[in-house]
């Protein structure tokens, strides 16, 4: 039962990477969420149930296209003449 106002999203429900972490262990690569979903660092899951759920990183996705990158080209601007100095004070 959580105990947080508001409560902490149950474990079954869309939001549950929402709850709140009541055990961290980064040196592991694990953290114990209020819900008693146990959350990996490669975004993995294991949940009360025993049921795991994948790792689900947006960097995981495919693309068929790579995207599209213009190069920027750095043009200097030519020296000034050097005529065209103020003069010294």
């Amino acid at each position: 039962m959580c105990p947080h106002t508001p409560a902490c999203p149950d474990a079954t429900a869309q939001d549950r990477e929402a709850a709140r972490t009541l055990v961290s262990h980064p040196d592991q690569g694990w953290s114990l969420l209020c819900n008693g979903i146990v959350i990996f660092e490669d975004t993995g899951e294991l949940l009360p149930s025993g049921d795991t759920i994948a790792p689900h990183r947006p960097t995981d996705l495919s693309f068929q296209q790579p995207a599209f990158h213009q190069p920027v080209i750095f043009t200097p601007e030519p020296p000034a003449a050097q005529g065209s100095q103020a003069p010294a004070a």
